[in-house]
C-alpha cells in the first residue's frame, strides 16, 4: 500500500493501524503459572499484574497480611522490580475491622514517597482466609519471570 492511498483512505488506514498493532500487542502478552482458569501473573506492555493470597491460611488476620506482603516483595523480586514500582493494590479484607492491622503493617510496609494507588474494601473470601490483594506494578520491558 502507497502513502497515496493512506492519504485517500485515512479512516480506513487507521483502522488497519490498529489492527496491526494490536496483534503486535497481543503477541507480547506474557504469561506464567497458567491454568485452566488464571494465570499467577501477567505482564503486558511494561505491567505486570498478579494476586497474593496468605500461603498459610491457619495464620490470624495480622500473620496472613504480613504473609502477604512478604510474598508481594519476592514477586516484585522475581519480575525484577521493587516496591517503588507500584501502581496498584486492591485490598480485599475479610472484616473491615482488620482494616487497622492492615494499615500498621502497610504503613510500615510502602516505600515513603512512592505510595500506589490504593482501595480497599471487604469480600467474602474462602474459609480461612482474611486477606487477598491485587497487585499491579511497573516492570521493565525484557523482564522475565524466573
Amino acid at each position: 500500500m502507497s502513502a497515496l492511498w493512506f492519504r485517500k483512505n485515512s479512516y480506513e488506514a487507521l483502522v488497519l493501524l490498529h489492527e496491526i498493532s494490536n496483534r503486535k500487542f497481543m503477541s507480547e502478552i506474557q504469561r506464567f503459572g497458567e491454568s485452566a482458569r488464571w494465570s499467577d501473573l501477567v505482564i503486558y506492555r511494561g505491567e505486570a499484574r498478579w494476586v497474593e493470597v496468605a500461603d498459610d491460611a491457619t495464620a490470624d488476620a495480622r500473620g496472613q497480611i504480613a504473609q502477604v506482603l512478604s510474598q508481594i516483595n519476592g514477586t516484585l523480586e522475581r519480575i525484577q522490580s521493587r516496591r517503588t514500582d507500584l501502581l496498584q493494590v486492591l485490598i480485599f479484607l475479610a472484616d473491615l475491622n482488620d482494616s487497622s492491622i492492615l494499615n500498621e503493617l502497610w504503613d510500615e510496609w510502602v516505600p515513603a514517597g512512592h505510595p500506589p494507588v490504593r482501595a480497599c474494601v471487604e469480600a467474602r473470601l474462602s474459609p480461612g482466609y482474611y486477606v487477598e490483594m491485587v497487585i499491579s506494578a511497573a516492570v521493565a520491558d525484557e523482564c522475565q519471570d524466573k
